[in-house]
């Protein structure tokens, strides 16, 4: 087994753009990322795309990848179409780098694309429910709402998700009563600070904690900023083996220390040690050779704020209870100890499903490249990306976890 190098990345703004299809997306990804890499699309020698929703939003349930490429110079290349829901874009990219790792690709695109405005709400419902046993997801919201002493939220438009997260609130703050409705917005208000440095973030308007607080209750103690909204987007990343990045002659490229790719235990809510990003993380600290406290910064799966806060503590970041206390003290800001979501997370970015774990990594990447402006980590050496994925009992049906360090000088690579 070689090492893998992230070679080049490139990431579309997330937002609403009705003019834009899946493939328009993808392929000014693609664009941005050969670009970065300032090689031409022949590098390449395989595909992993990724998309979560297209099937259920467009009837594109098959092929969509190669669809997606069509008439573009990667037309003939062999391409892998990856769903794992909102994991879909780290899957991807942990696939290539296994291909890059086993010698059987030299240069592998992880190409993450979602197009989710403009479609039927029926259809968006539908998607969403595909994130769950759609046999049983009534029954088993039902036994999460009751296992955490949440009570029912009133009906209105939201995705069956944010009762999910605000029935894990509920726990949490049962466990840990001064997780205040405020203490958590601050969690929201430091991500709108960081999402204001990006341009493009869906959400650029920094908001105070006032502001978190006041806006619509979605489902309690969740409003509308601590939500992530839905969003069209693609992020790309080309990873490569220490032969190609010297061939290319990138020098920037960024060593993959470990990426780890993990699925639901059908673990007890109490069970911490089970949780499924504990299990994860703690095989890629083991991979990587590192342990939570060298990790410089991190990109974690904030589709709502105590989805941070509960991702932080499972990685072993921040101890139990201290996820979103970090955010108030302002551990987790930029000038903090451990900058997380310096992009803005999920809640400022957006999710456009299939490309949210690329865009992770494309984050990471430039801040140990060094090469993010106005929200570059001084110094940052060790990123973790934790994209989470579906929900299955009392946890996520999937999760992974990607460990990069700093790049160094492609004539120095083993």
């Amino acid at each position: 087994m070689t090492d893998a190098y992230v070679l080049a990345v490139g990431r579309t703004p997330y937002g609403r753009f009705p003019e834009l299809g899946v493939g328009a997306l993808a392929r000014e990804a693609l664009a941005l990322c050969l670009a970065d890499a300032a090689a031409g699309s022949s590098v390449v020698d395989g595909v992993f795309f990724s998309n979560a929703t297209q099937g259920a939003l467009e009837q594109q349930h098959l092929i969509r990848g190669q669809v997606a490429l069509r008439g573009t110079a990667l037309e003939g290349v062999p391409v892998f179409n990856v769903e794992n829901a909102c994991a879909s874009g780290a899957t991807a990219f942990h696939l290539a780098a296994t291909a890059v790792r086993a010698g059987e690709m030299d240069v592998a695109l992880a190409l993450g694309a979602e197009k989710m405005y403009g479609a039927d709400e029926t259809r968006t419902t539908e998607a969403f429910h595909g994130g769950l046993d759609v046999a049983r997801w009534e029954a088993e919201l039902k036994a999460l709402r009751e296992a955490a002493g949440a009570e029912t939220a009133p009906p209105g438009r939201r995705s069956v998700f944010m009762d999910v997260y605000a029935a894990l609130a509920a726990h949490y703050r049962r466990r840990f009563p001064d997780c205040t409705a405020r203490r958590l917005a601050t969690v929201t208000a430091k991500n709108r600070r960081h999402g204001s440095l990006n341009r493009d973030a869906a959400h650029r308007t920094p908001l105070t904690v006032d502001d978190v607080l006041a806006a619509r209750e979605i489902a309690a103690p969740l409003t509308l900023p601590m939500c992530a909204p839905i969003g069209d987007g693609a992020a790309a990343a080309l990873v490569c083996s220490p032969a190609a990045a010297r061939r290319i002659g990138v020098r920037r490229a960024v060593r993959i220390r470990a990426s780890v790719v993990a699925s639901g235990s059908g673990r007890a809510l109490d069970d911490e040690e089970r949780q499924i990003t504990r299990r994860a993380s703690d095989t890629a600290y083991e991979r990587a050779g590192i342990g939570p406290t060298d990790v410089s910064l991190a990109e974690v799966h904030d589709a709502t704020a105590i989805g941070e806060v509960l991702q932080l503590e499972a990685l072993r970041l921040v101890g139990p209870g201290e996820g979103a206390l970090a955010a108030e003290r302002g551990e987790t800001a930029l000038g903090g100890r451990l900058p997380v979501n310096t992009s803005g997370g999920l809640e400022c970015n957006g999710h456009p499903v299939g490309a949210t774990g690329i865009g992770q990594i494309a984050e990471l990447t430039t801040q140990l490249r060094g090469e993010a402006g106005a929200r570059q980590v001084p110094g940052a050496r060790i990123g973790l990306a934790e994209n989470g994925g579906g929900f299955l009992g009392f946890e996520e049906a999937a999760a992974a976890v990607v460990v990069l360090e700093a790049p160094l000088r492609v004539g120095r690579l083993p």
